[in-house]
C-alpha cells in the first residue's frame, strides 16, 4: 500500500542524517528535526481521523519508523516513542482528546508508563504525585502519559496494585534539567519528570487492565483494526523498529566506510574473505529482524481485522519474537563495527554513533528477555505462568 509519509521521509532522508551530530551534541532533538517529524506526519500516523490522523497499519508505521532510525537513531527513537502515543490516546475520554488535539491538531504527547506514581482518590479524581525517568522527547510535547498506581485514601499503593496510565497538561508535570546524561541516544532529551500534588480529573485517568486487555478501544467505539492489535505488540513495536532501523544505519554507514579500506596488513576489505563473511551474516541477521518484526506487526493487524481474538499465548510469542528480533540485529551490528577498524570509533566517524545508540536502545525494559522468554516458553508447554510474568503481555 502507497505509505506517503514514508515517501516523504525518504526526501528528506538527508537533511535527517546532517542532523544526527546536532541533536547529539544538544542532548535533545534540534529544532530542525522536529520540524522535519512534524512535517512528514509520522507522529500523526496512528492519530485518529477525527483529528486529523492517518489512522495507518502498525507495519506502515514501523517502517516508517525503521527508516528515520537509519538515518538518525534519536530522530528515530522520538518517531517511535512520540508516535505510539495518538494511539492509545484515541482510547481515552473524548473530553481529553479534546483538550489535548481541539486547539492544534499536531501537538505532541510523551510518556514514560512506568508506574512510578500514586494516585489518591479525591471528589471528581486524584490528587497525582511522582517522579519518572527516561521522558524521550520532552520538551517537545505539551501532554504526558504518566503510569500509576492507584491508592488508598492515605496515598498508599493499593494492593494487589492497580496500574493506571494518567494524563496530563504540560503545566501539571515539571520536566528535570540535566537529568540526561548517557552514552547513547542522547539526542533523544529523555529526561525525568515531577508531578507534585496535581489534580487529576476522573475522566483523565485510564486503567491498564482495559488496555492492556484490548477493552479500551472496544469501549471507545474505535473500529479502524489498529486500535484493536494488543498494547503488548503496538508499544513495543516502535521502540524495535527504531532500534532494528538503527542497526541498517550501522550496517550502511560500515560498507560506506570498508568500501575502499585497506587494513594494516595491507589487504583491502573487499578482498578479505572473513571480514566479508562478517559482513554478509550481519547483513542478514538485520534483515531477518526486520522481517520478523514487520510480519508479527502484520499477523496481529491481520487477527484484528478479522475480529479474532488474540490469546495469551500468541502474545507471549509475539513479544518473544520482538525481543529476539532486537538482540539479533544489535549483535550483528557488535560483529562489524568490531571489523571497522580503530578509527572507527572516531568521533567524528557515525558508525560509533549508531553502536552506542543501539547498545542503549537495546536497554530499554521492553527488551528485557527473562520473564518475556520464560512466560513464552511456559505457555508453550502448556503452563500458566505466575502474574508478574504476565507484566506487557
Amino acid at each position: 500500500m502507497p505509505n506517503p509519509v514514508l515517501d516523504a521521509v525518504r526526501e528528506h532522508a538527508e537533511e535527517i542524517a546532517a542532523l544526527g551530530p546536532a541533536n547529539e551534541a544538544a542532548g535533545q532533538l534540534e529544532d530542525s528535526a522536529v520540524k522535519l517529524l512534524r512535517d512528514t506526519g509520522v507522529i500523526r500516523m496512528l492519530q485518529p481521523a477525527t483529528y486529523g490522523g492517518l489512522e495507518a497499519t502498525p507495519r506502515e508505521w514501523a517502517e516508517t519508523v525503521m527508516a528515520i532510525a537509519a538515518q538518525d537513531g534519536a530522530t528515530g527513537w522520538i518517531a517511535g516513542i512520540v508516535g505510539v502515543h495518538p494511539w492509545e490516546m484515541a482510547m481515552a475520554d473524548a473530553r481529553v482528546q479534546e483538550e489535548v488535539w481541539g486547539q492544534d491538531q499536531d501537538t505532541w504527547i510523551a510518556s514514560p508508563y512506568a508506574p512510578m506514581g500514586v494516585l489518591t482518590p479525591v471528589d471528581g479524581g486524584y490528587v497525582f504525585n511522582g517522579h519518572w525517568q527516561f521522558s524521550s522527547g520532552t520538551d517537545h510535547c505539551d501532554w504526558i502519559f504518566l503510569g500509576a498506581f492507584l491508592g488508598d485514601d492515605d496515598g498508599k499503593p493499593l494492593m494487589p496494585p492497580v496500574n493506571m496510565h494518567v494524563i496530563l497538561p504540560r503545566s501539571d508535570y515539571e520536566i528535570v534539567e540535566d537529568s540526561w546524561d548517557v552514552v547513547g541516544l542522547k539526542g533523544t532529551g529523555s529526561k525525568d519528570v515531577k508531578v507534585k500534588d496535581a489534580f487529576v480529573p476522573d475522566y483523565r485517568v485510564l486503567p491498564f487492565s482495559k488496555v492492556i486487555s484490548g477493552k479500551a478501544p472496544t469501549e471507545a467505539g474505535l473500529i479502524n483494526p489498529t486500535y484493536h492489535v494488543p498494547f503488548s505488540t503496538v508499544f513495543p513495536l516502535g521502540i524495535t523498529s527504531a532500534v532494528i532501523g538503527i542497526c541498517e544505519g550501522a550496517l550502511a554507514h560500515h560498507l560506506a566506510y570498508q568500501k575502499d579500506r585497506t587494513q594494516v596488513t595491507g589487504t583491502k576489505i573487499k578482498d578479505d574473505p572473513y571480514v566479508l563473511y562478517a559482513i554478509s551474516e550481519a547483513a542478514a541477521d538485520i534483515s531477518a529482524s526486520r522481517t520478523v518484526l514487520l510480519d508479527n506487526a502484520s499477523r496481529m493487524y491481520d487477527k484484528a481485522a478479522a475480529g479474532e481474538r488474540v490469546g495469551f499465548e500468541e502474545r507471549a510469542a509475539s513479544r518473544r519474537d520482538q525481543v529476539q528480533a532486537a538482540w539479533r540485529a544489535v549483535r550483528a551490528v557488535d560483529e562489524i563495527v568490531a571489523r571497522s577498524g580503530g578509527n572507527a570509533m572516531r568521533m567524528d566517524q557515525p558508525i560509533q554513533r549508531f553502536w552506542r545508540d543501539a547498545h542503549t536502545g537495546l536497554a530499554h525494559a521492553i527488551h528485557v528477555p527473562g520473564t518475556v522468554f520464560h512466560a513464552a516458553g511456559l505457555t508453550s508447554l502448556g503452563v500458566e505462568p505466575p502474574p508478574p510474568m504476565r507484566a506487557m503481555i
